[in-house]
C-alpha cells in the first residue's frame, strides 16, 4: 500500500531539509489574538509556492487572510521529512496549505480539491494514452518522476513495473537541487523535446507546466489500476493544522466554505485537473468538524 506520507512528500516537492531556516520564535497565541496568518510553505516548490508567492497556494493563504483581516506570515522552509517537525509542530506557523487529508503529522481540514495522477502526451503525436494497459506503453519511452529509491516510488512507476514495463522508463528527480528553478518540470521540458513520449506526472504538476509548454500537449487521467486496486491515484487534499487546535482548524473549514467559489477559480486558473471529492471523504470531515477530538488525521 503507497502511504499517505509517500504521497504527501510527492505533493509538496519535497527535498532534503534544510537544518533550519531564517524567522523570529514561535509565538503563543490564538488565532484570534494574531495579526497575521501564519504559514508554513516551501520557497521553491511551483505551483504551490514560492518566495515570490506566485504559487496558488500563496494565493489561497492571501484570499483566507483578507477575509480575516489579516496579512500572510510565512515561515519559509524546504518541504522535506521533517518539515512537519521543525515548522508547524515546532509552533512557528499555524497552518500548511495544500496537505494530503488524513495527513499522520498534523489534523487536517476537509478537504478543498481532489486531483489525479495524469498521462501527458504531445499533441503532434497522435499517442493519447488512456489506459495502464495499452499495449504501446511496452515499447514508448516513458518519463516518470523518482524520489530516489525503490521503496519510495510513485503510484504510476509502481503500476508500470507491476505490468513488467521497466526499461523503458525515464527517471527525473523530483527533487532537484536547492538551487534549482523547478525541478519537477524537467520532465515536462523531456516531453516537449521528444526525450520521452508520454510522461506520467502528478495533476497539478502536470497541468501548471503543461499550460506554459510552447508545444500543445494533451492530459488525461489515469483511471484505476485494476491490477493493482489498493494502488491510489485520486488524493483529497486538505489545509493542514496542529493536531490540537481545533480553533485554527475550523477557522479554516468556514473559510473553505465561505470562499469555495474563488478557490475554485484559483485551482482553474493554475490548470489543476480535479476529479470529484467522494462523499465519504466529505461525510468523514463534516464528523470531525462536529467532535473535533475525535476525528481522523489526529496523532501523538
Amino acid at each position: 500500500m503507497f502511504s499517505v506520507s509517500r504521497v504527501a512528500g510527492f505533493v509538496f516537492i519535497a527535498a532534503t531539509a534544510l537544518s533550519g531556516a531564517a524567522t523570529g520564535p514561535a509565538q503563543e497565541s490564538t488565532p484570534a489574538e494574531q495579526n497575521s496568518l501564519r504559514v508554513c510553505a516551501d520557497p521553491n516548490n511551483l505551483p504551490y509556492s514560492n518566495d515570490q508567492q506566485q504559487g496558488f497556494e500563496n494565493r489561497i493563504a492571501t484570499l483566507v487572510a483578507n477575509d480575516l483581516g489579516k496579512k500572510v506570515e510565512y515561515f519559509w522552509f524546504r518541504q522535506g521529512e521533517k518539515f512537519f517537525r521543525r515548522t508547524l509542530n515546532s509552533g512557528v506557523c499555524d497552518v500548511v496549505m495544500g496537505v494530503p487529508a488524513g495527513l499522520n503529522e498534523a489534523a487536517t481540514t476537509q478537504p478543498y480539491y481532489r486531483s489525479t495522477y495524469v498521462f501527458v502526451t504531445r499533441k503532434s503525436s497522435g499517442l493519447p494514452i488512456t489506459s495502464l494497459d495499452d499495449p504501446r506503453l511496452l515499447t514508448v519511452k516513458i518519463g516518470v518522476h523518482i524520489l530516489g529509491d525503490s521503496k519510495d516510488s510513485l503510484p504510476p512507476v509502481h503500476a508500470l513495473i507491476s505490468r513488467g514495463i521497466v526499461k523503458n522508463l525515464v527517471g527525473y528527480s523530483i527533487f532537484g537541487n536547492l538551487n534549482e528553478k523547478d525541478p519537477p518540470a524537467d520532465l515536462m521540458r523531456a516531453l516537449e523535446s521528444g526525450q520521452v513520449d508520454v510522461a506520467l506526472m502528478w495533476g497539478p504538476l502536470a497541468g501548471y507546466f503543461s499550460k506554459k509548454s510552447s508545444v500543445p500537449l494533451v492530459l488525461t487521467p489515469i483511471p484505476e489500476d485494476k491490477l493493482n486496486p489498493e494502488l491510489p491515484f485520486h488524493f483529497d487534499i486538505a489545509i493542514g493544522v496542529r493536531a490540537n487546535d481545533t480553533a485554527m482548524k475550523q477557522i479554516m473549514e468556514r473559510e473553505l466554505e465561505r470562499r469555495k467559489v474563488e478557490i475554485q477559480g484559483v485551482l482553474n486558473a493554475y490548470g489543476v485537473p480535479q476529479v470529484e471529492i467522494p462523499q465519504t471523504a466529505q461525510h468523514m470531515q463534516a464528523a470531525d468538524h462536529a467532535e473535533p477530538h475525535a476525528g481522523p488525521g489526529r496523532n501523538e
